[in-house]
């Protein structure tokens, strides 16, 4: 099961939403020369032939200097790479025909660690490197590269690395943004391929350095083979709310297909919609997906359970069992005493 949360986590990158503001008032990592403003997240999750291919996008909306983000990894990726130009913008458009669509991409301003670098890859303006190590070499690697952990980061850090030693860190450099002609909204798309058995999608980082007066907000988009199970529930009571889920359509799957680094999508698919819309500390769970069609999405991947625990479920069958045992023991034991003791009288002949 480690292994399957562990490249199942490696696909999920979400960022965090982080304001122009002082150092740490907005959450997350920010670099030392200077602020950018974040918005809104919007990610893809889509999973085909046992791979995810997780699609965000970094948008540069203004300021100066560098920023970075940190993403738990628990796997390696097979590869990360310049993502399609307009792929999120046709999800919005599809599921939301009558908005304009100004897509506004976040990002996270967290940290990476002195921990071992596995890969490291130049996309535009962006760094990103694939990192090794505990909670605490990640943060090492953080500080040693002049990024400032928020207080609740070694907790969050501990969280994931309880199932992976495995992240992501991606440092923006505004300033080569602006020298390569990179205006004020444009974004630089970025997909990470990883194999895995189920795909799976961190939650709780986005609220790192939150106050719990602050709300996250981002959206979602998972493409499977087949109507997938979540856990938690999207149900609107935990910040998450199911937006849409249908069969995807023909023109939205060929409009995806022809985008560049996307002939991996099928020709048939489901597409679903989670909205996060959530207090800080309601975001204490990550998001689980059981693509498979068992419809059993995993309580370790979702942050509920520690790696190696029992399932409820498992739980309460094997309470069961031991009910079902004890009684047929009993039962037994009762009817040899009663065998024992009992002496029916003897009839006339």
């Amino acid at each position: 099961m480690i292994r399957s949360i562990s490249r199942a986590l490696g696909a999920a990158i979400v960022l965090i939403a982080l304001s122009a503001a002082p150092a740490l008032a907005c959450g997350g990592l920010i670099g030392p020369n200077g602020a950018v403003n974040l918005l809104r997240t919007t990610t893809l999750a889509g999973y085909h032939d046992g791979e995810e291919h997780y699609i965000t996008a970094f948008q540069f909306a203004g300021g100066g200097g560098s920023f970075g983000s940190l993403t738990p990894l628990p796997g390696v990726p097979s590869s990360v790479e310049k993502g399609g130009d307009w792929t999120l913008q046709r999800l919005v458009l599809e599921t939301e025909p009558q908005r304009q669509a100004d897509f506004l991409f976040a990002a996270e301003a967290a940290a990476a660690g002195s921990a071992e670098e596995l890969m490291k890859v130049r996309i535009d303006a962006l760094d990103i490197t694939v990192l090794r190590g505990g909670s605490a070499e990640v943060g090492q690697w953080a500080s040693d590269h002049g990024f400032r952990l928020p207080p609740d980061a070694p907790e969050v850090l501990d969280f994931y690395a309880t199932r992976s030693p495995i992240f992501l860190a991606a440092v923006f450099d505004a300033d080569a943004a602006a020298e390569r002609g990179q205006a004020v909204g444009d974004g630089t798309p970025v997909h990470i391929t990883i194999p895995t058995d189920n795909p799976w999608v961190p939650l709780r980082i986005l609220a790192l350095g939150k106050s719990a007066a602050e709300r996250v907000e981002a959206d979602v988009y998972l493409l499977t083979d087949r109507t997938p199970a979540l856990l938690p529930s999207p149900d609107g009571i935990n910040g998450l709310s199911l937006g849409h889920s249908a069969a995807a359509t023909e023109s939205l799957l060929a409009d995806l297909r022809s985008d560049r680094g996307m002939d991996w999508i099928p020709t048939s698919a489901w597409l679903s919609k989670v909205r996060i819309d959530a207090a800080a500390p309601q975001l204490a769970f990550d998001l689980a997906i059981d693509a498979s069609g068992a419809g059993r999405p995993s309580r370790v991947a979702a942050g509920l359970d520690l790696p190696g625990a029992i399932a409820s479920a498992d739980r309460s069958a094997d309470v069961l069992r031991i009910a079902i045992a004890l009684a047929f023991t009993v039962g037994g034991i009762g009817g040899i005493l009663f065998l024992l003791v009992y002496r029916p009288p003897m009839r006339a002949a």
